[in-house]
């Protein structure tokens, strides 16, 4: 299959069966288009590697049916792949200006925004792209502008959620309303594409000015200096935390560069207008202890972000006995250990601690059940995706929308090719899906040779030797053996006895084949290790002939 006939088709290369790395293709009559292009952060499965990126080949292969990228809202997860992907793809972007603004920023640091054509569209407008006609639809989420995407094609309308919830009371933007969404859904919405996230949540998300008055009760209680830590992209959270500095006293100072970033792309599109001047890290120090809000990055355990600086003492920022750090975010499952870690040096230094389960300092930007279920009555689509989610949050999305009353669901998951219509939506095919690894400036497979020997290392170590033979095959000198990761510390000069012995003894049973002598040595030196060890190191065998 090489491009959608007459036929409506979905397919996501990322975000469905895990949460982050959000890409989705729709095609139609011929013609692709991309929705969102994000990154996911790496785990211990990739040592080394700070960011994953979503693997394209699919949609590579058919770049001349690709008219263009939508994106639905600022987060990592659905822009963060663009500086490093966007130019190879060589079509254009679509986003609204705030969003816009932060991925001309990321193009900016990669040296290629003058080669990505990045076009900004209003919010509430609309724009077409081959069979497709867009609709940024406003909704609120924990980033400004996050948008709904009503997709309109010649077999039905799409309703694509991006992420979202609902807040009747929202700080910064104005979502669409419920007459608004009523009446997407009464002109009818073929396929409901929509976030996961939450499902498990019974009650609803909450406001972001429910937020405002925990966040002023800790700050006012607190005798110290007061450090908050939440998602830099939060700009309503950054607007509630200027009002709370305001209110309380105290001077605001910001530390970390993505808040940095957020700030100015916010004030350059008109939000954030009247946050308080900022201090510098300096300015903060010399004032009275309760007389300084700091907003800093590192809530989720990143060891170089400031409140992970803070934390180890090398930040300008420094916090003792009596300050406290508030955590007005959600532990990400994963980030358990690191954030762990810079608690407990936090707590070491006397410093107390305040998070969601403590005090209403936090509400999430995706929708629980009630919000869901609102959804589902306002488009009542003939058909749910569930995106955005790991397949246990998929499948319950979809077992929760046929109780409420959604006629049909279809669980997807990366690489699934779906036709949407004509017909009944039904998976057709399968495309090709994974995940690229950024390795310093070079991007590579994230299941390739590169990346699955560093894993080897990381958990094996490495032994290198050095073996000299005369044309006749005979040993010259003695052997050279050097590790690197073998857990063998007190016994080592023994170790490297044994394996010199061993070399040795190969030697001399291994003949004139030199490619047999290299493997015999690799092996020799490999079973020595395993038996002193219980590991299986990767053995690297130079043999010199003389």
């Amino acid at each position: 299959m090489t491009n959608p006939k007459n036929e409506l088709l979905y397919v996501a290369l990322g975000g469905s069966g895990e949460i982050g790395m959000n890409v989705n293709l729709y095609g139609c009559n011929g013609k692709w288009v991309m929705v969102d292009c994000g990154v996911t952060f790496a785990d211990p499965q990739y040592p080394g590697i700070d960011l994953i990126l979503p693997d394209l080949a699919f949609i590579e292969e058919r770049l001349g049916d690709l008219v263009g990228i939508v994106l639905t809202h600022g987060h990592e997860d659905h822009i963060g792949a663009l500086p490093y992907l966007a130019e190879d793809l060589g079509v254009p972007l679509f986003a609204t200006p705030f969003t816009a603004g932060l991925i001309r920023g990321k193009l900016e640091e990669e040296g290629n925004a003058s080669r990505v054509k990045l076009k900004t569209i209003q919010v509430g407008e609309g724009f077409d792209l081959g069979p497709f006609h867009f609709t940024f639809v406003p909704m609120s989420h924990s980033i400004p502008e996050s948008s709904a995407l009503l997709i309109d094609t010649p077999y039905g309308n799409i309703f694509h959620t991006g992420d979202w919830k609902l807040d009747a009371t929202p700080v910064i933007g104005s979502p669409a309303t419920a007459e608004q969404l009523s009446a997407i859904g009464d002109a009818g919405i073929l396929a409901l594409v929509c976030d996961s996230t939450n499902v498990f949540n019974m009650d609803a998300s909450g406001s972001e000015r429910d937020v405002r008055a925990g966040l002023m009760e800790q700050v006012a209680k607190a005798p110290g200096r007061v450090m908050v830590t939440s998602f830099a992209s939060n700009a309503s959270r950054l607007h509630t935390l200027g009002e709370v500095a305001r209110e309380t006293g105290r001077q605001l100072c910001v530390a970390g560069r993505s808040l940095d970033r957020i700030i100015k792309v916010a004030r350059a599109t008109g939000y954030l207008k009247d946050f308080p001047e900022l201090i510098s890290p300096e300015a903060a120090m010399r004032l009275p202890r309760d007389k300084v809000l700091v907003i800093a990055t590192g809530g989720q355990g990143e060891e170089r972000a400031a409140l992970g600086r803070v934390a180890a003492g090398s930040h300008p920022i420094s916090l003792d006995a009596g300050d406290t750090v508030i955590f007005s975010s959600k532990q990400i499952p994963g980030n358990e250990v690191a954030i762990g870690l810079i608690q407990n040096k936090l707590a070491a230094k006397g410093v107390m601690m305040v998070n969601d389960r403590q005090a209403l300092v936090h509400v999430s930007g995706h929708p629980g059940r009630p919000e869901l279920a609102q959804m589902y009555r306002w488009m009542r689509p003939e058909v749910l995706i569930p995106v955005h989610g790991e397949m246990r949050h998929l499948m319950e999305q979809a077992r929760f929308a046929l109780a409420e009353g959604v006629e049909r669901a279809l669980v997807q998951t990366n690489g699934d090719i779906v036709r949407l219509a004509p017909g009944e939506p039904t998976k057709i095919g399968h495309a090709h899906h994974g995940r690229l690894v950024l390795d310093g400036d070079v991007i590579l497979p994230g299941d390739g040779g590169t990346i699955n020997e560093r894993r080897k290392l990381a958990v094996n170590g490495q032994i290198s030797v050095a073996v000299a033979v005369d044309k006749g095959g005979r040993m010259l000198g003695q052997p050279q053996v050097r590790l690197q990761g073998i857990p063998v510390e007190e016994d080592r000069d023994p170790f490297v006895a044994e394996v010199a012995g061993a070399l040795v003894q190969a030697v001399r049973q291994g003949g004139r084949d030199r490619a047999k002598l290299r493997e015999a040595l690799r092996l020799a030196v490999r079973k020595v290790a395993t038996r002193w060890t219980g590991k299986k190191p990767i053995v690297d065998v130079l043999l010199i002939e003389a």
